[in-house]
């Protein structure tokens, strides 16, 4: 195959695909195994210092931001993050010093509410690199060749881009038209956190809503630790094996944490928390303003519970399910009546 062009980006998160098989084989069991662990011992166990790391959900949206929080109370170091649609895990993950390097797509701004100054001050002062780029369906579909055991997909995105300069793609001869066809290299994260509407302690889970790229990226993922707003018991999982969207033997670890995604949306569950992001946009403007933040609300307690109750307890949270249902429907309308 002819290659034409390829990007100068670094090359991460690859791996060959038969090799990634028999690494699954090996460290995988496909029994069922009762996986619920508390999420310090999850994060512990899986994330180690200068892992690829990437998150579900998409911006705002049904991110695990407990497992952020943690990660940050443990002081990971050197974490590499797939920035597909990062804003605020990764703004804070960098600001906090547990990420320096990132693959970007999206990352340094938090959409409507404005830029991101903690990320964008690392990224200016070179305390964080930027190894490569890449476009939205670009990580969407590394993933997706990962998910089928490929060590690229063509496509004809970011042809004729800067993306694509920046990128670990390249540009062949397609052997059928003769046309120039861009290859991305299939994406393999060391560690993926998930957080869903529900699973079992098994691991099978249910997502209420889009799914945006969490399919493939669960069955690209090296190691795969699921957040969850409730473990539910298997002979509900079983009675509606269609919604299963991440099955058992994927998973690695279930961790039960309630509004696990504030400070953002949880479809039909509960919305972000406003006033929390603009807390933390205002402090973040500056490195004392970081300390701050990260002292009073990472640092300064235990656990994610009792983050919630310094952020506002059961009276902010019962707020964020009122306003969430003014918005949507109280189940999702294909969710178990």
């Amino acid at each position: 195959m002819d290659v034409l062009e390829e990007g100068k980006g670094e090359l991460l998160a690859w791996h060959d695909p038969d090799e990634h098989r028999n690494w699954i084989l090996e460290n995988k069991s496909r029994s069922l195994e009762d996986k619920r662990m508390g999420l310090k011992e999850a994060v512990d166990k899986f994330v180690q210092d200068d892992n690829y790391i990437a998150m579900g959900g998409f911006g705002h949206i049904r991110v695990s931001m407990a497992s952020i929080y943690e990660m940050i109370r443990q002081r990971k170091q050197n974490l590499i993050m797939a920035g597909k649609t990062a804003v605020h895990d990764i703004d804070i993950l960098i600001a906090s010093g547990c990420v320096n390097r990132v693959e970007v797509a999206y990352s340094f701004g938090h959409e409507l509410r404005g830029l991101s100054p903690a990320s964008r001050r690392a990224v200016e002062e070179g305390t964080v690199k930027v190894l490569a780029e890449i476009s939205n369906a670009g990580f969407q579909w590394r993933f997706k060749a990962a998910a089928m055991g490929l060590p690229f997909i063509p496509t004809r995105v970011m042809l004729g881009t800067d993306t694509f300069k920046y990128s670990s793609a390249k540009v062949v001869k397609d052997p059928f038209s003769g046309k120039p066809i861009c290859l991305l290299p299939a994406c393999y994260p060391d560690v993926v956190f998930i957080h869903v509407h529900r699973c079992d302690k098994f691991g099978n889970c249910q997502i209420d809503g889009i799914m945006i790229e969490d399919f493939e990226l669960a069955r690209a993922a090296r190691r795969l630790v699921v957040t969850t707003e409730e473990i539910i018991d298997e002979e509900r999982i079983r009675n509606a094996p269609w919604r299963t969207v991440i099955p058992f033997y994927l998973v690695d670890a279930v961790v039960e944490v309630p509004y696990g995604s504030h400070p953002g949306n949880m479809p039909y569950l509960y919305y972000s928390d406003e006033e929390h992001m603009a807390e933390w946009l205002k402090l973040s403007r500056s490195p004392e303003g970081v300390k701050q933040y990260l002292e009073n609300y990472v640092y300064g307690v235990k656990n994610f519970e009792e983050y919630l109750e310094l952020i506002g307890g059961v009276k902010k949270l019962n707020y964020l399910k009122q306003v969430e249902q003014l918005r949507a429907p109280l189940k999702a309308p294909w969710a178990e009546r």
